[in-house]
């Protein structure tokens, strides 16, 4: 994945884990709220490999 694609995809899954926490909420599952956790999470890391593939360009790209 590219760092553009990398960043869109972890802002989709904090998004949805965000929407999922929010309903685990409101239905008191613990389960639900748990999953939204971890896919915000996951998004989260997706987002920073994005930033990191491009730090990586940019000092590339100056050698």
């Amino acid at each position: 994945m590219g760092s553009m694609s990398d960043k869109a995809s972890g802002k989709a899954n904090e998004m949805a884990g965000k929407a999922k926490q929010v309903v685990g909420k409101a239905t008191k599952s613990k389960s639900m709220q748990a999953e939204g956790t971890a896919q915000k999470a996951k998004g989260k890391a997706q987002v920073a490999v994005g930033k990191a593939k491009d730090k990586a360009k940019g000092a590339v790209g100056r050698m």
